[in-house]
């Protein structure tokens, strides 16, 4: 059968036999949480297609792709292919449960080795979620959709279920403004427990946030603890939590002090410097050693050469930093160069410059930080 003539059937007569092939759904990413008794049993995104579910009960594998008893027309993920496709990834878990032939579905009553069976005593059974509301059919008859928040959590009926929210990223500098709500509802809850602090009747709270990754979850009696929130502390300049680093590395120079003098014959010979830790890593440092000698006699250090050259003319001048050039000393954050001989009489400028990953430079000349005037007698 040709191409064309298949593409003809499919829009007419066979249009009900092509369409399962055609709806074959794609991979979905969702959010899956297992709250257990006191402790969550697992929380992370999980990727699922269209697959198979076996409880465990001895009934094998069975169908679990939304078309379990007729309550959608096409397949897809569900709730239960997350599930199973969660046990056997990584940071997998066991459970166990039952299969119902009338309801084509699964029960639940064993996840991760803890019991979620019904309780008489409390009225705690695991409960199944999608987006926050109470899900009213099976695991493998609710179809889920990129982005959806799945939770199976073990409570009394009717226990309300805690949402955290809050920025992606913050600033270390200062606290950060969480929020705890009703995840059914949206409505604020207040006297939730977060990082140490009780959110206020606008269900806010304001947390201490460090350097890089931060981590959070809400509790209070009575409630379905909340989902985790990750908050990434960075400044929004230092490459951390995926944004660009536009901060240029700090160097300091080290051993020779700012307008410092040294005696006749006690000319420095080594040359030193120390450059802060950058989140992008060093790329290179330099140095600029030029030498001004009185009556117009400028020089500059060559690292290629290891000896005072005479300084490039400009503008009818041969003397100032910007004259000499710049040699690289290694990509190490303590630098310790070692002249050939001590350096002879007259008024030196030392400069330090430090580029790291991100290609940022520290270009802005600070004395008596990367740039140091001294003197040889």
């Amino acid at each position: 059968m040709s191409r064309r003539l298949l593409l003809v059937l499919c829009g007419g007569s066979l249009l009900l036999l092509c369409a399962p092939a055609l709806a074959a759904a794609a991979p979905v990413t969702v959010n899956l949480r297992i709250e257990g008794r006191a402790t969550t049993l697992y929380e992370r995104a999980v990727t699922t297609d269209i697959r198979t579910i076996d409880v465990g009960d001895g009934t094998g594998a069975h169908t679990c792709d939304g078309t379990n008893a007729s309550a959608n027309p096409t397949p897809g993920p569900t709730r239960g292919a997350a599930l199973q496709a969660a046990a056997t990834g990584p940071g997998g878990f066991s459970f166990e449960g039952s299969w119902s032939t009338k309801y084509e579905d699964a029960s639940f009553s064993e996840i991760a080795g803890e019991s979620v069976a019904y309780e008489d005593a409390t009225g705690a059974f695991l409960g199944e979620y999608k987006n926050g509301v109470s899900s009213q059919v099976g695991s493998c008859q609710d179809k889920i959709a990129d982005g959806d928040d799945v939770l199976y959590a073990y409570a009394p009926f009717g226990t309300p279920l805690l949402k955290l929210s809050g920025p992606g990223i913050a600033d270390p500098a200062g606290p950060a403004t969480l929020r705890v709500s009703d995840a059914t509802t949206g409505a604020p809850i207040a006297g939730a427990t977060v990082g140490g602090a009780k959110t206020t009747a606008d269900g806010t709270v304001r947390v201490a946030i460090s350097l890089a990754a931060n981590s959070f979850k809400a509790t209070k009696p009575g409630t379905v603890r909340s989902n985790r929130l990750s908050v990434c502390g960075s400044t929004g300049t230092d490459g951390i939590c995926g944004v660009r680093d536009r901060t240029a590395p700090v160097a300091g120079i080290r051993g020779i002090a700012e307008g410092q003098r040294f005696a006749r014959k006690k000319g420095p010979r080594r040359l030193r410097a120390h450059i802060d830790a950058d989140p992008s890593g060093l790329l290179m440092v330099k140095l600029r050693l030029t030498r001004n000698a009185g009556r117009g006699r400028c020089t500059y250090f060559s690292g290629r050469s290891e000896r005072l050259r005479r300084s490039r003319k400009i503008g009818g001048s041969r003397c100032g930093a910007t004259h000499g050039y710049w040699f690289r000393v290694g990509d190490q954050p303590d630098v310790d160069y070692l002249l050939p001989k001590r350096l002879p009489r007259g008024r030196y400028v030392l400069d330090v410059n430090a580029i790291d990953k991100a290609y940022n430079r520290d270009d802005v000349r600070q004395r008596g930080r990367n740039r140091v005037v001294f003197y040889v007698r």
